[in-house]
């Protein structure tokens, strides 16, 4: 079993309380198929667990199979950089299908981002190096294709309907109850 080598920190683009009992982390590709019909159900575990769950998103585009995947991940760093990474993150899985160019601009101004900006951001890879260390920490803990999902800190090797996750997730939540209740 793979874990987690690149620790969580502040840096990373988390949902959720950071006292969750657990801790889901997404290796996503916004033009990856899968990970498409893997966002609902992430918002689903998200409202399921409520405050129980934390959420930590991190890009790993796979360019070669798709040529749009490293330009919404720059885009929604650049959106990251004004306080609306969320937004524009649900924005992209929610039109996925129109992926490219014209729709991020388009989100941009419907986020009321300055679309010159993300324009010149993206010409000039600005938000490149930063997905680029997410990627890289994304081959450091062996994930090798998307969705890759962990568990408080280790790989979810099972499919990643929400069955299968929820139940990873309550393990989870289970054991860090143990071992607050043993530690005390």
């Amino acid at each position: 079993m793979s874990i987690l080598r690149v620790p969580v920190t502040p840096d990373d683009h988390i949902a959720g309380k950071d006292d969750a009992l657990a801790t889901l982390v997404e290796y996503g590709d916004y033009e990856c198929p899968a990970c498409g019909a893997a966002h609902p159900i992430v918002n689903q575990l998200r409202q399921h667990f409520g405050d129980e769950l934390r959420f930590v998103f991190r890009h790993f585009p796979l360019t070669e199979i798709h040529p749009n995947a490293e330009s919404a991940a720059e885009a929604a760093e650049f959106a990251a950089e004004h306080d609306r990474f969320w937004q524009m993150h649900e924005a992209i899985y929610d039109n996925q299908e129109q992926l490219g160019g014209p729709l991020l601009i388009a989100i941009a101004r419907e986020l009321r981002l300055p679309e010159q900006d993300l324009e010149e951001a993206l010409l000039n890879a600005t938000y490149a190096p930063a997905v680029r260390k997410q990627f890289l920490g994304g081959v450091r803990s062996g994930v090798n294709a998307t969705p890759t999902f962990f568990v408080n800190n280790r790989r979810h090797d099972g499919e990643f309907g929400f069955n299968s996750l929820a139940r990873a997730i309550t393990d989870a939540v289970v054991e860090t109850e143990t071992r607050i209740r043993t530690a005390s």
